[in-house]
């Protein structure tokens, strides 16, 4: 909704990607964001409406792990509400086998929680089993910025890179041999790329590509 009610139009890379989700089937390559943002503009406020909000280049992907493919289904969402979903035993499957072989993607919110949260919360995951049973992880882009918690971009850089640390010391106790990439354009920044729940996702390490089927 926040994508559909942007100001001005969609991100051009959402809209190209909510397109083919929605009218077409297949394969489709992710590509990461030529231009993004995460500072909101107010939506109360009329003048939010008369022009596109600014965006900052992009900073294309970092990868962890990149020499093999791993293609699976696809399981995950926002970090926060997955890991209250995890303490009601809510959403997962019976048989945890089921994710074996497939594709993690997580993000935090704008609510940003602190690194310390972000690695708990993948330390309960671990502690039950679930991140060694994915073949890769995909971390979204993080918002570091909110009309509660405003940043500066220093700041902001900040707390990504903690935030990063915090996952990768999570993801080296639990599942130390999986495959990584962060910064994927998709949850609470802008733009957001359509992933397929429970649908295939391939991560092609030594290509750098991901490719979703919808």
């Amino acid at each position: 909704m926040c994508e559909l009610g942007r100001p001005g139009a969609l991100h051009p890379q959402t809209e190209d990607c909510l397109r083919a989700a929605l009218f077409t089937s297949g394969p489709y390559e992710l590509r990461p964001a030529a231009r993004w943002r995460d500072m909101d503009l107010d939506w109360a406020d009329p003048a939010a409406f008369r022009e596109e909000p600014a965006t900052r280049p992009g900073t294309g992907w970092s990868w962890v792990g990149a020499d093999r493919v791993a293609e699976g289904r696809g399981w995950g969402g926002c970090l926060e509400i997955l890991g209250w979903l995890l303490m009601a035993d809510r959403e997962i499957p019976r048989d945890p086998a089921e994710f074996d072989g497939g594709v993690l993607f997580l993000e935090t919110s704008e609510e940003t929680p602190s690194a310390t949260e972000v690695f708990r919360t993948l330390r309960n995951m671990g502690e039950r089993g679930l991140l060694r049973r994915f073949a890769a992880l995909l971390m979204g882009r993080p918002k570091t910025w909110s009309f509660a918690r405003p940043r500066t971009p220093e700041e902001g850089a900040r707390y990504a890179a903690e935030q990063r640390a915090a996952v990768l010391a999570a993801m080296r106790a639990y599942a130390p041999d999986i495959m990584i990439v962060f910064d994927v354009d998709f949850g609470h920044t802008d733009p957001q790329l359509v992933l397929p729940y429970g649908g295939l996702i391939r991560v092609d390490g030594p290509a750098r590509r991901i490719t979703v089927t919808y």
